[in-house]
């Protein structure tokens, strides 16, 4: 079983910065591939970014390319989300998800293990 806790949310303002955090509890974290998903009210829950079990390859929605960028340091068993630029569309609960698969995919229903979530709000 891996825990997945995320911190970093909060109340922004347009074209600021947050950077999310996620730390997870499994030694072997380096053996799932990561990913970030949102969910605002009355939204299904979507696909951010994703990243590789090495770190090497990740992946974006669209909405977000260019703006945020997904990172992880295996060794402190953590993986971030630079979010920058942020605009009010991107508020939401902001998740992050555990894949026992080696690239990071899209799919809400390849992650195994999710954690808490974290609000984040970008006022205009």
């Amino acid at each position: 079983q891996v825990q997945l806790v995320e911190s970093g949310g909060g109340l922004v303002q347009a074209g600021g910065s947050l950077r999310l955090s996620c730390a997870a509890s499994e030694r072997t974290f380096s053996n799932y591939a990561m990913g970030w998903f949102r969910q605002a009210p009355g939204k299904e829950r979507e696909f951010v970014a994703g990243i590789s079990r090495s770190g090497a390859i990740a992946n974006y929605a669209d909405s977000v390319k260019g703006r945020f960028t997904i990172s992880r340091d295996n060794a402190k068993n953590t993986v971030y989300l630079q979010m920058n630029r942020l605009k009010p569309e991107d508020t939401a609960v902001y998740y992050c998800a555990a894949d026992r698969g080696v690239f990071p995919v899209t799919t809400t229903t390849s992650y195994v293990y999710w954690g808490q979530g974290t609000q984040v709000t970008v006022s205009s």
